[in-house]
Parts: C-alpha cells; structure tokens; sequence
C-alpha cells in the first residue's frame, strides 16, 4: 500500500527548488538585457560606427536594426554599380572588337580586297585582344554569377583587382596595338584612295550595315585605345567605393598602377618613335617609375629571345646578385670569397600555342623552353645583356648545405654562375623555380638519373 501511494505521487515542480529557480529566471532577464543593450549598439558591419537607424519589418510587425549605417550602405550601392560599369562596359569594348572582326575583317579576306600583308598591317594583333577580352570577361561573368548564387547582392565577394592582376599580360597586347595605330590608320587612307572597290565597301557597310550603328571603320580601330586608356578611370571607382580592409583593396591599387605604367611606357614608345600622339597622361611616382623600367626590360628581353609575346610568360624577375667562381672555389671556400655584380635578372619560358593561325584562338601547349636573360643595371638611357640568355635545358641548378645564401647554375661545358638575392627566402623562391624548369627541360637528365645507380657503394653486401 504505501508503494502504491508512493508511486501516485507526482511532481509539479522543477525539482529544483525555489530560490534557485528565482535567480536563474533573474540571470536570464539580465542576459537578455544585455543582449538588447549590445543590439542596440551594434557597429556597423562596414565601418564599425554605432547608432544605426532602425528598420520596420512589416511582414513580422515588429523593428530590427539595420547592418549598414547609411555612408556604407550609399558606399556598398556605388561599389556594385562600379563593378558591373567595368563588367559591361567590357562586354560593350568585346562587342566592337567582334564587329572589327566580323563585319570588316572576314569580308574584306573572303572577297580578296587586301592582301595578308595589308590586313596585317590595318588590323595589327586584333585576333590577340579577342581572345584576351573573351577569357578576361569570362571570368568576370563568373564571379559575378557566383555571388549572386551564394546572395551576394551586393557583390562584395568580387575581386575585380584580383582577377585584373591575373590578366595583367593583356597590357603588353594592349601596346602593340597601339603603338602600331598610327601605321594602320596611315595604311588604311593610303589604300581607300587608291581601292576604289575598297572605298565602296566600307561606305556601303557604314550606311546599310545595321550592326555599325553608322560607325566607320577608324571609329572601330580606336576601340582598344579608348578601352586600354579607361582601366585606371573604372578602377579609381571602385577603389573610391572599396574600404581599406577589404580584401581586394591592395590589389585594385595594385592594377591601377599596373596599368597607369604600362599608358606611360606607350607614350615614352610613341615619341621614341617620333608619333605626335599621346594616350591620356597620368602622374609618375617612384613605383610607377620603377614598372615602366621592368616593361623596358621584358621588351629588350623578347627581342633577345625572338619569341612571340603571346607564347611567353615572365615568371620571375628581379634584381640578384652574380658572380662567377674559378674552378672549385665555391666549393672550398665558399661564398664568402667570391666577388658579386648586381644584376637584373628575368626568368621567361615559351608556351607554344596549339594553333598558328593567326585568327583563330590558341590554347597554350606544355613549356617548350626556359631562359635566364641577364641583364646590367641601366646606363645612359640604355639596357646591355651581360651574355646570350641561359637556357635552363643547358643548365644544372644545385646548392649547397654550407652556403645556404647562394645557388649555383651550371651551363653544361661553358660556365659557372652564383646567383643570391638580399633576402634568403627570396633566394629559395629563385632557386626553386630555377631548377624546377632545368628539370623539365634539361635533356641530360635522362643519363644523369642513372648515375647514382652506378655511384652505390657496395663493400658491406660483398661476402
């Protein structure tokens, strides 16, 4: 019986008492009073300021505190207008550019009004900047999509200068263009005066041809100017709409002046070439000073090599110091001994492309070469080439334990170099990608794997 009235017995209580049940209701009503005060005084997501407005969510009848305080919500709003201006504006310059091609080009080859050399010549390296604006615009669509898919509305995940730095080989396309605008222009008057069938075509297509908007073919041939000379214009928008702490601040900047430097070289190149034509000026800084120095060197280290612009690719270049050891020196005595130059020093290995047609778009092919250019520091006006570039399929690239500051390279038969930049990791980073390609490419490696096999010392599994 009294197991039974036990086992009737139940509680209504939480079971743990009175008092402590007043003071966790207490600590609860204060942590959300605290929790109210913090969301009353939020910081601004952006910024970090405080006090923001509040908003009225009709759906839920109730009032939530916004994110943004309004300067970084007008802030967020010009910096998705400014990407998508530099998106479809892009769009808009490809949009030419295939007009050039379709509407001109194509037609004035099929119906044999000029020769190869007289399209050339009018239409320079334009297959070039089709291909670099399709894959340059792609990538842009790409991001832009992606944010969206993820509710990204206000494209803050976009790096537009990252994705610029990532196509910065476009520039040196960008300057052949230009510095060969004035020939092409020069070219085309010349053979409209003396072609009459010529002449008839491009008014026929400026007048009947809807897809020119009554544009003439010069108008077209300036497109890529006209683009190349609005980057840094796009960018300072969106750099003017970008807060310090985002993460593609430094490298929007970065592109500005990327692109502000390469304008300057082009018009440096165009008064050398005696053309009265500038590209819009901008001013010059010691950093911008200094890229126009390295554009001067890639150029002076192409026309060393004789390859093509779109089949190379600069790896590393920068200042290293050099010397050459006697025989064994390094060796014995290490690099304390040796004598060093400072010397510029570029890294280019050759892409070769799958199609050589000249309009038709290529895909790069496995490296078919990999070259040193060594180059002395700049002396009147004027860069000088230390030796012929070092091919890397020619070289043998080691260190030593004792001397861990240098590398050596070895051109097989010819000479010895040792190579070491100010800073050790950076002289890691050269030797690493050094030798990586002297790998790839060296043809002896296929006798030199064998020699250790040949080397093994075997006196203990002798009986």
């Amino acid at each position: 019986a009294t197991r039974t009235k036990s086992a009737e017995v139940e509680r209504a209580d939480s079971g743990i008492g009175q008092m402590p049940a007043r003071k966790w209701r207490n600590r609860a009503s204060e942590t959300l009073s605290s929790l109210q005060a913090w969301e009353a005084h939020r910081p601004c997501t952006d910024c970090g300021e405080r006090d923001l407005p509040v908003e009225t969510d009709v759906q839920n009848c109730n009032q939530r505190r916004a994110d943004l305080c309004e300067k970084c919500r007008k802030r967020r709003t010009e910096r998705k207008e400014s990407v998508l201006e530099f998106v479809n504006t892009e769009a808009s310059y490809g949009e030419d550019l295939r007009i050039i091609k379709e509407e001109f080009y194509l037609p004035m080859q099929a119906a044999g009004l000029l020769s190869q050399e007289q399209l050339q010549g009018i239409f320079s390296n334009i297959q070039e900047l089709i291909d670099l604006n399709e894959n340059f615009l792609e990538i842009l669509q790409e991001e832009i999509d992606q944010a969206f898919d993820q509710g990204d509305s206000d494209l803050m995940t976009v790096c537009i200068g990252e994705i610029f730095l990532e196509f910065v080989n476009m520039l040196p396309a960008f300057q052949t263009y230009c510095l060969q605008q004035s020939s092409s222009v020069n070219m085309l008057n010349a053979l409209e005066k003396e072609k009459e069938l010529l002449r008839i075509f491009l008014d026929v297509s400026q007048n009947d041809n809807t897809a020119l908007r009554r544009m003439n073919l010069r108008s077209f041939l300036m497109a890529p100017l006209q683009r190349v000379t609005k980057y840094p214009l796009l960018l300072s928008r969106i750099i003017k709409a970008t807060t310090e702490y985002h993460p593609d601040h430094g490298s929007l900047r970065e592109a500005k002046s990327r692109i502000e430097s390469h304008l300057e070289h082009i018009n440096m190149k165009t008064k050398q070439e005696g053309n009265t034509w500038t590209l819009r000026s901008f001013r010059q800084d010691s950093k911008k000073k200094r890229e126009v120095i390295n554009i001067e060197m890639r150029e002076t280290a192409l026309k060393t090599v004789g390859w093509l612009r779109e089949e190379t690719r600069f790896v590393m270049e920068g200042s290293l110091q050099l010397a050459q050891p006697p025989d064994g020196q390094w060796v014995k005595k290490g690099s304390k001994t040796l004598k060093f130059q400072n010397m510029q020093v570029l890294l280019l290995v050759n892409m070769k492309r799958v199609s050589e047609s000249s309009l038709e778009s290529a895909e790069p092919g496995p490296v078919k070469d990999a070259v040193l250019v060594l180059i002395r520091d700049k002396n009147n006006g004027k860069f000088h080439l230390l030796r012929e570039p070092l091919r890397l399929s020619n070289c043998i690239v080691s260190t030593d334990p004792d001397c861990d500051d240098t590398f050596e390279l070895i051109e097989i038969r010819r000479e010895a170099f040792v190579f070491r930049d100010s800073d050790r990791a950076r002289t890691h980073h050269w030797f690493r990608q050094i030798r990586r390609y002297s790998r790839e490419l060296g043809s002896w490696k296929k006798r030199r794997n064998a020699l250790p096999n040949i080397m093994i010392s075997t006196p203990h599994t002798r009986p």
